[in-house]
């Protein structure tokens, strides 16, 4: 992923040239296992690069560009100075300097791996990624805590936003979609703290999900289904459950004739309908103003025009605003939420929409949640490192200061294999879901009773 993270900072060079960093899985001197004298022709290449290169012209190219560019000169002032490297080597010297100075230097490698769901950069010395739902650290090392927060800055810089010591937490987006998380000192007390949710360059379906074990066939098929029928979907789950890979599967099903607008803290989601507007929100400014914040996004959203509205992650008072949206006439909107359980989901848009300070009775606010929510999907991690989806349940309305739910799916656990992977099954209770009307009304009926008959 050449110059994945090169954006508005991605001209600035760093004070000093790094050394040649370790990278995962290759052995050669110059990659893996750098030696004396590699780091000091790196070194020495480096500094000419520098004194050559005129950046303000090299601004002015698109990031292929600029790396050919930098390539070329990099080959040239090699054979100036007259070192003696391997074709290898040169090469491996010449992709880490390119790099350092248009991507994220050391983190390059590891970018370019699809396998890779996280990486968590813990300061300098030790980066950690998350493959096969695993963590393990790697090789990988940055120079010094300064090269790290250089890097972080230059990421944070692309989407127009800032780190620093005044303003030490951001979440920000590589060009890609991944989503990026920084805290820097003096918040975090050994180094920056890099944390970058991947995205895969294939996108996953439900197909795909299936194949992996996350959920039936009969299943996927009711929640496209719910998804089609313009039903209200709330996806609830903890932390790297795959929520939004999951919103992501669900908006492939709405068509493309509907006018979709999605809200986000950082933009993530990948819709591929025609007729999408996309939103994120807006920290505060160096005086502390000009904050845009989620509420202010769903809020605008009704003055917009939309048929869907999409909140990436709901977390605070514009869980109102989005049960309003969703009580009146923009059927078929989503979010995501952190909850352990479909009822539990329920009990946190409660509590989000008294931290707003909405001074609303209790009953009240379950008869707007109840009204506006028909299905919640969950999903989980598993103790194995395997993503599933544990229940697909409606909401169907109030029983006195209750809201009643009624599961149509659930995660059986069974046992595990001999590998320690988690078994079970994803288990129908035959219930007639309540959406069925809708679904009639779309003409996706009989395709939904067949797959409640063949989950049975």
């Amino acid at each position: 992923m050449a110059g994945a993270g090169a954006g508005a900072g991605s001209d600035r060079a760093p004070a000093t040239p790094p050394p040649a960093q370790p990278t995962p899985g290759n052995g050669e001197a110059g990659a893996g296992d750098p030696t004396d004298s590699y780091y000091q022709i790196k070194t020495s290449v480096f500094e000419a690069l520098l004194d050559a290169v005129d950046l303000a012209q090299l601004g002015r190219m698109d990031a292929q560009a600029k790396r050919e560019e930098l390539s070329d000169i990099c080959r040239e002032i090699i054979n100036v100075k007259g070192h003696v490297l391997s074709p290898s080597k040169e090469e491996s010297l010449i992709i880490e300097i390119c790099d350092d100075l248009l991507g994220l230097g050391p983190l390059e490698p590891l970018l370019a791996r699809d396998d890779i769901a996280d990486i968590m950069v813990n300061g300098a010395g030790k980066v950690y990624i998350e493959t096969g739902g695993r963590i393990e650290l790697t090789p990988v090392r940055f120079r010094d805590n300064a090269q790290l927060m250089n890097i972080c800055q230059r990421i944070v810089s692309a989407v127009g936003r800032r780190v620093d010591e005044a303003s030490p937490i951001c979440d920000a987006r590589l060009l890609d979609g991944s989503r990026v998380n920084v805290i820097a000192p003096p918040l975090a007390l050994d180094g920056p703290t890099l944390t970058i949710r991947k995205f895969k360059r294939e996108k996953l379906t439900l197909d795909a999900l299936i194949g992996f074990g996350s959920l039936s066939s009969a299943c996927a098929a009711v929640i496209r289904i719910a998804s089609a029928a313009r039903c209200n979907i709330l996806i609830s789950g903890g932390t790297g459950s795959g929520k939004t890979t999951l919103l992501n599967c669900l908006t492939r099903y709405i068509d493309v004739g509907e006018r979709v607008i999605t809200c986000e803290d950082a933009a993530e989601l990948q819709l591929q309908q025609p007729h999408v507007v996309r939103l994120e929100t807006r920290p505060k400014n160096l005086e502390g103003a000009g904050e845009v914040t989620m509420r202010d996004l769903v809020r605008n959203c009704l003055r917009m025009r939309p048929e869907r509205i999409i909140v990436g992650e709901v977390r605070g008072p514009e869980a109102f605003d989005l049960l309003q949206a969703m009580n009146t006439g923009h059927d078929g909107s989503m979010g995501t939420l952190h909850a352990n359980s479909p009822r539990e989901a329920t009990t946190r848009l409660e509590n989000m929409i008294a931290m707003g300070g909405f001074n609303l009775p209790a009953k009240a606010v379950r008869e707007q949640i109840a009204a506006a929510i028909d299905v919640i999907v969950q999903a989980e991690r598993l103790r194995d490192g395997s993503r599933k989806i544990t229940y697909v349940t409606e909401v169907l309305g109030m029983e006195g200061d209750v809201i009643v739910m009624q599961d149509l799916f659930n995660f059986e656990f069974s046992g595990e294999d001999e590998r320690g992977k988690i078994q079970g099954r994803h288990k129908p209770t035959g219930l007639r879901p309540h959406f069925y009307d809708k679904a009639r009304y779309y003409g996706f009926d009989r395709e939904l009773m067949d797959a409640i008959e063949q989950a049975a």
